[in-house]
């Protein structure tokens, strides 16, 4: 059969292609592709709501393999994930932990669902609570504590910090504490602390894989018991801020609790919830904070997103002018 004796093939392009998966789907690679870099992050968890303060939720695990980049916990970018092109691979994205009615605080909040692609799991961000047990507030980042000086959860290695302390000291003295986040631990309420008061959840982590630099996996703020005289913002990265409340709302906190500060009906704030599709822990809530058994802000879901690279590969399709060239120099041979 005729061929071509050192024939050059034409060359195809792959161009780069970066995919943000929001919800729970199928990932299927470029015919050209061999590996490709990728950000995954968990659903942060469910802030805290109780009668004796309030504590962000944790941050949902955030993994990356972008160069230069970082993961949570202090970790490094990772490895480049290998992959057939045109094979599919399932990616399944974090629904956020749910939040509580306060004064429900001996039960945790709701902790963040794992995401993953290609076998690598970010895990879901840690719950929130006054539950005596801090296996439960453990995640990808640790849900604040606020039952007197028990600490918050942990964090994954590699994933995320752990959540703040929280301290109650009597009835005008405490501090639920933040919850972690992927760049930062939630801060902790410290044993001297004075009045009600929230703490921030701890920052989240940057990644530029879409072509600017977004933050994601932010802890959630927390509360004080009652009231707050400061509020608790989430860690920037979608955290959630905590409730924050000056006033005894005209009869919305039972007797006796009520001890206003502020002239009744001051405004307040509702705890929120973190941000979907960035792993945001949510904000903590306590009875009072702006009312009688609110609710605790809900996790914000995951994402994953995956950076396919340019490539560069051969065509089965001859070059016409390089297949005349070579016929012409005697270079077509049986």
């Amino acid at each position: 059969m005729p061929r071509l004796v050192g024939a050059v093939q034409a060359v195809t392009t792959q161009a780069e292609q970066i995919t943000t998966f929001n919800s729970t789907g199928t990932f299927t690679a470029q015919p050209l592709t061999t590996e490709v870099q990728y950000v995954i992050v968990a659903g942060g968890g469910g802030g805290g709501a109780g009668g004796l303060g309030g504590s962000g939720g944790g941050a949902g695990g955030y993994r990356s393999s972008v160069p230069s980049e970082s993961s949570g916990g202090g970790g490094s970018a990772e490895s480049l994930s290998p992959v057939t092109g045109g094979s599919p691979y399932p990616v399944v994205v974090g629904g956020g932990g749910a939040g509580k009615v306060a004064p429900d605080g001996q039960v945790p909040s709701g902790a963040g669902s794992d995401s993953s692609f290609n076998s690598i799991t970010s895990d879901g961000g840690g719950a929130s609570g006054e539950n005596t047990n801090p296996a439960n507030l453990n995640g990808g980042s640790g849900g604040g504590s606020m039952y007197y000086t028990f600490a918050g959860g942990a964090g994954t290695a590699n994933q995320g910090y752990p959540g703040g302390t929280g301290i109650y000291l009597n009835g005008s003295e405490n501090g639920g504490g933040g919850g972690g986040g992927a760049g930062a631990a939630g801060t902790s309420c410290p044993p001297s602390v004075t009045d009600n008061r929230g703490f921030d959840g701890g920052v989240g982590v940057a990644s530029s894989i879409t072509g600017s630099s977004v933050y994601r996996a932010g802890g959630g703020g927390s509360t004080g018991r009652f009231r707050s005289e400061v509020q608790g913002f989430g860690g920037n990265g979608g955290g959630g801020n905590g409730a924050f409340y000056q006033s005894d709302g005209s009869g919305t906190i039972p007797a006796p609790a009520a001890n206003p500060t502020n002239p009744s009906g001051s405004p307040g704030v509702v705890a929120q919830s973190g941000t979907a599709n960035t792993g945001g822990g949510g904000g903590g809530c306590s009875i009072g904070t702006p009312a009688a058994n609110t609710s605790s802000g809900a996790g914000g879901s995951g994402v994953v997103i995956i950076k396919e690279p340019e490539a560069i590969g051969a065509s089965s399709i001859w070059d016409l002018r390089q297949v005349f060239r070579q016929v012409k120099a005697g270079d077509w041979t049986n």
